[in-house]
């Protein structure tokens, strides 16, 4: 593990301090929590739209059609 210096205004310490006294734990405990937190919500985040764009309908003009498709009956 390394060690690190960050900022933290006055508010944010507090609500840090108060939730480390909730939890029973370190305020260096709790914002590792929430760093932890931060960095699997990014990377799970860009693993959601991984999928854009990797499939080809073979429709050229999808966007200017994008009404009459959407109510376009299907067959049954």
């Amino acid at each position: 593990m390394k060690r690190t210096t960050i900022f933290a205004d006055d508010c944010l310490m507090k609500e840090l301090k108060e939730i480390s006294k909730e939890e029973n734990k370190s305020v260096a405990s709790v914002i590792r929590e929430a760093m932890e937190g931060y960095v699997l919500q990014k990377r799970q985040s860009k693993k959601r739209l991984s999928f854009i764009g990797i499939s080809n309908s073979g429709m050229k003009d999808i966007a200017e059609k994008h009404e009459d498709l959407l109510w376009k009956e299907t067959p049954k």
